[in-house]
């Protein structure tokens, strides 16, 4: 039964990151693009038709994926925690409490189901969205690593000893990272490392470059 568990959890995991990351990816590549050229008309339908649908899925995604992993997390946590995995779930988490937090309050505004300023609650949610793209890539990488590479690759492990025993000081750096990033996303601004889709691709690929090579060398 535990073995069961253990596979439809990660089946179901992978298939509610796969929406929950493959809809993040649609609207910062496709359909914010798309707005800034369409005509009001479009961009109404958008709004009252599509974005509502998007998001739905989006959120729900993004929770489902969270608890299966936290339950896969519970799993991994009587057998080994990796300073990968430790990293990757951190930022998991951030991007889905940015999800429910920031990004889903400020798009109801934005689309018209709530009352407030949308010209206040549109920047809200796209810094939050674009710092979800930015996490996307070396969050990835990480889940992925943690279940195919040795342990000495993903960092060591929690509690382990000798060569396979975490680094400290790989675990600050990685944090401080991360901590900066989100506290820009909660009370910073859009900068130009993320503002452009061809920027938040490259600054997440040096990101991924950046926390990979904190967790396999320092």
């Amino acid at each position: 039964m535990s073995y069961l568990m253990d596979v439809a959890m990660r089946w179901g995991h992978v298939v509610f990151g796969v929406t929950w990351i493959g809809l993040l990816y649609y609207f910062n590549f496709v359909q914010t693009e798309y707005v800034k050229e369409a005509d009001d008309g479009a961009k109404a339908d958008v709004m009252a038709k599509l974005a509502p649908r998007a998001l739905w899925w989006f959120r729900w995604a993004a929770m489902f994926t969270f608890l299966s992993g936290l339950i896969l997390l519970g799993y991994i946590l009587h057998m080994r925690l990796s300073l990968a995995i430790a990293l990757g779930a951190l930022m998991g988490t951030l991007m889905m409490l940015n999800v429910w937090l920031i990004i889903w309050p400020n798009q109801k505004i934005v689309i018209g189901l709530d009352q407030g300023d949308k010209a206040v609650a549109g920047p809200k949610a796209a810094l939050a969205s674009r710092t979800n793209t930015l996490f996307s890539l070396p969050m990835l990488y990480f889940m992925v690593a943690s279940a195919h590479a040795a342990p000495m690759a993903n960092g060591g492990l929690l509690g382990g000893v000798g060569e396979i025993a975490m680094s400290s000081l790989a675990l600050v750096i990685g944090l401080v990272i991360i901590a900066l990033i989100e506290i820009n996303a909660i009370w910073g601004k859009m900068n130009g490392a993320i503002a452009s889709v061809k920027a938040v691709i490259t600054s997440s690929v040096v990101l991924t470059a950046v926390m990979t090579g904190i967790v396999y060398y320092v």
